[in-house]
């Protein structure tokens, strides 16, 4: 397996972006070792938080967040996804899985050392880390998903969704910083937009970028529908604290938390948030 490594430099001087970068090692198929960068703040004897980014972003979509959940006591852990952010980034697309996905995340967890996690998933965060849940629900200990779903196969997905995966795998250069921007509500800036591109200095950096939308099931016959399916088993009886917070204005998911809310048990009575403008 092939894998790049973003230059440190990439990330000085990131807006909002001051913490420190902390790596686990994690064996990837050929049995050598891949390298999963995340953030940790906080206390270390708090409750810890994971947060999980989604595509084609990194933990910095959770700049904001991580002081303010430090600063209230508990530790803040963002992961970036192999092939993101400060991860180390396989140039092979078929080096990428859901599967290899769940199994690397899973890794990196053991590895840092976290249980009783408080989850909070938005978009690909939720596709992983719902899994997780699923398949290992004494490990968490509440869940917040944001604008996401765990998806089977078994049920269409949004006209929009079929057109971002089109152009992901259409478009010469994937431009990422245009991606983001894309699903905000507000204007951000340049230096916000080139943070959000940092661990890709070109496309050869991309590959995970590219094949994430081709990962998502589509039809019942997916590799990932059976895990899936087995993980919403679980899922349906998990009756700890599980809060949505959706922003109405996304194309593609939006809606989703009603089906969340009513088929996870741990949603019900919770404070659930739709942010009309978001």
């Amino acid at each position: 397996m092939n894998v790049l490594r973003t230059p440190d430099e990439r990330f000085d001087g990131l807006p909002g972006w001051d913490f420190e970068p902390r790596y686990v090692e994690i064996a990837r198929p050929d049995g050598a070792p891949i390298r999963v960068h995340y953030v940790d703040e906080g206390p270390a004897e708090g409750e810890p938080v994971v947060l999980l980014h989604g595509e084609p972003s990194w933990s910095y979509l959770y700049r904001k967040m991580i002081p303010v959940i430090a600063a209230a006591g508990i530790r803040a852990v963002g992961i970036d996804f192999v092939g993101f952010g400060r991860s180390d980034k396989p140039v092979e697309r078929a080096d990428y899985t859901y599967q290899r996905h769940v199994d690397w995340t899973r890794a990196a967890l053991d590895a840092i050392g976290v249980g009783d996690i408080t989850l909070f998933c938005q978009d690909w965060g939720g596709l992983i880390g719902l899994r997780l849940v699923g398949e290992e629900p004494d490990r968490f200990a509440r869940v917040v998903a944001a604008n996401t779903f765990l998806v089977t196969g078994d049920q269409p997905v949004s006209d929009a969704w079929h057109r971002f995966r089109q152009a992901s795998q259409e478009i010469e250069v994937f431009d990422v910083g245009r991606a983001v921007q894309a699903g905000c509500a507000t204007t951000l800036t340049a230096e916000v937009l080139e943070a959000y591109a940092a661990p890709f200095p070109d496309e050869s950096y991309k590959a995970g970028v590219r094949q994430f939308p081709m990962l998502v099931p589509t039809t019942p016959d997916d590799p990932a529908t059976i895990p899936n399916r087995a993980a919403w088993e679980v899922l349906s009886r998990f009756e700890k604290p599980f809060l949505t917070i959706f922003g109405a204005k996304d194309p593609i998911s939006r809606g989703a938390e009603r089906f969340l809310q009513a088929l996870i048990p741990g949603a019900s009575g919770q404070d659930h948030v739709v942010l009309e403008d978001a």
